[in-house]
């Protein structure tokens, strides 16, 4: 059985709004057995439906958070916010998603709005916000360490990643929940994990972009899990 998987892509304002999707993330998925399908940004009312429906979810990378909007302080000159419509309908349905039990993966700006959706913060702009740390902007590489006892661990299956980074905004501390499974060589977040969760998991990384079995792993297990969920579901068990 390939279970459904919900991916959310980017929202464009412009003339008329248009949902987009690289075609990486639904390869990704297809790859590890599941089966893609994007979320359009339709009402806030259809999203119970939606985590109703789905097996899992992928929360794509995207640009930037308006935090003056989310009351975490002033947005930064250098953001490039996402439309205020994206951002709402990203944190509620995260807010959603996590509550239900859904296996849920966030990628870039998915992992940080794991984060936002339960209590984290953010580095706004690096390296400013951290002076010296290396470039994460522009599909830089960079090696990732991946702590032992971790589902991340558990997953990769090594103790270090390469990873493919495109962002300039990152994690700074996060909510109780949740716990940091990869840092880089400077202790910059890279992957985050929910406490008493199915599978909730972020990566700050692009594993979409790169061809080691072991980002591929990432996506097999968002797959496996929502194998699970699907039939936890159909069986009148609860997903969590």
């Amino acid at each position: 059985m390939r279970p459904w998987i919900a991916i959310v892509g980017e929202l464009v304002e412009a003339e008329r709004s248009e949902t987009r999707l690289s075609q990486r993330y639904a390869e990704a998925v297809e790859r590890a057995g599941g089966l893609p399908f994007l979320v359009p940004y339709h009402s806030a009312e259809l999203q119970e439906e939606l985590v109703e429906r789905a097996d899992g979810l992928v929360f794509s990378g995207g640009d930037d958070f308006d935090t003056a909007r989310l009351g975490i302080g002033p947005t930064h000159p250098a953001a490039k916010p996402v439309p205020a419509r994206k951002q709402d309908f990203d944190l509620a349905l995260a807010r959603r998603a996590l509550v239900s039990g859904l296996p849920t993966l966030g990628i870039c700006y998915g992992m940080q709005l794991l984060a936002l959706s339960e209590g984290g913060t953010l580095h706004q702009h690096l390296p400013e916000d951290r002076p010296d740390a290396r470039p994460h902007s522009g599909g830089v590489r960079h090696e990732v360490k991946v702590l032992a006892r971790t589902r991340l661990r558990d997953l990769a299956g090594v103790p270090e990643l390469e990873v493919v980074s495109r962002h300039h905004q990152a994690v700074a501390t996060l909510g109780p929940r949740w716990h940091v499974s990869g840092v880089d060589s400077e202790d910059l977040i890279e992957a985050i994990e929910r406490d008493e969760h199915p599978f909730a998991l972020g990566v700050q990384w692009h594993p979409e972009l790169s061809t080691e079995p072991a980002h591929g792993r990432l996506f097999a297990g968002l797959v496996e899990a929502a194998r699970g969920h699907a039939l936890a579901r159909a069986s009148g068990q609860p997903g969590r």
